[in-house]
C-alpha cells in the first residue's frame, strides 16, 4: 500500500512536470501556494492534477481517501486511500472513477516500512535516483450527499519493482511522463490497464530514515534525511 508520502514541489516544478496552465491555479484554494510537506497522511488534502470540464489540466487540492459517489457515509474514505491496479477497473468503489475521473498525484517520494527480525519496522524513503519529482496514478470522485460536496482521491497501487519488493509487497503506480496525457484522456480500459506496471527499479533509490515519520504530527525536513538502518 501507500500510506505516507512527501510533496516538496514548488508551483514551477509542478507546472514543468505536468504542464498546468498558470490560469488553472484555483484562486479559491490558497493551499495551492504549496508549502513543503514531508509526511503527508490519509484524510489530508493533497495536490492533484485532473482535467476540467473543458479538457484542460488543472491543479486542485483534494482529500486523500476516496468516497464513492454512491456511499451513504463519508467515513468510508478512510478505507479507500489505495485502489488495487489488478481490480481498479471492476471494483464497485473505483470502476466509475477509473472510467471517467483519473488523475495525476505529484510527489517527491514515498515511505515504506521494512519489518525487521525483532518485529520492529524501519521506515525507508523511496524516490527517484536523480531526485526529480514524479506522479502517482490516481482517481478522484465527487460526493454530494452531505451538506457540502466533498472531492476526494485515491492512489493506485500494484506489484512492486525489485527495489521496493525488499521493503513491501505493494507499491504505488508511478506513471511514465510519456503516459500522462493518455492516462488523463484515454478511454480504452485495456490500454489504461497496461500503464499500471512497476516503475523501473534502476531509476529509483531507497534509504532508511528517522522513525519520527511514524507520527503524523512530525512534518519537517529531518524526516527525509538518511539515517543508519537498524540491524536486520
Amino acid at each position: 500500500m501507500c500510506g505516507r508520502f512527501t510533496v516538496r514541489l514548488t508551483w514551477e516544478q509542478i507546472h514543468g512536470l505536468l504542464n498546468i496552465p498558470p490560469a488553472k491555479r484555483d484562486p479559491a484554494q490558497r493551499e495551492l501556494d504549496l508549502n513543503p510537506r514531508y509526511n503527508v497522511a490519509p484524510s489530508q488534502k493533497i495536490p492533484v492534477v485532473r482535467l476540467d470540464p473543458a479538457g484542460q489540466r488543472e491543479l486542485v487540492m483534494l482529500r486523500w481517501g476516496l468516497i464513492p459517489s454512491w456511499a451513504t457515509d463519508p467515513k468510508i474514505g478512510y478505507k479507500m486511500i489505495n485502489a488495487r491496479a489488478e481490480t481498479v477497473a471492476t471494483a464497485p468503489s473505483f470502476r466509475a472513477a477509473f472510467k471517467r475521473r483519473r488523475c495525476l498525484i505529484p510527489t517527491s517520494g514515498f515511505y515504506e516500512w521494512k519489518k525487521l527480525e525483532d518485529d520492529s519496522k524501519q521506515p525507508y524513503l523511496i524516490q527517484m535516483r536523480d531526485g526529480e519529482p514524479f506522479s502517482f496514478a490516481g482517481l478522484w470522485e465527487r460526493w454530494d450527499k452531505g451538506e457540502e460536496p466533498i472531492e476526494t482521491c485515491t492512489i493506485i497501487t500494484g506489484e512492486p519493482n525489485s527495489l521496493v519488493a525488499d521493503l513491501h509487497n505493494r507499491m504505488p503506480v508511478i506513471l511514465d511522463p510519456a503516459d500522462y496525457d493518455a492516462w488523463l484522456t484515454g478511454s480504452d480500459p485495456p490500454a489504461l490497464q497496461k500503464m499500471l506496471q512497476p516503475f523501473p527499479a534502476q531509476l529509483m533509490t531507497a534509504f532508511p530514515v528517522s522513525k519520527r515519520v511514524n507520527s503524523v504530527k512530525n512534518d519537517d525536513a529531518e524526516l527525509i534525511e538518511r539515517v543508519r538502518a537498524t540491524a536486520i
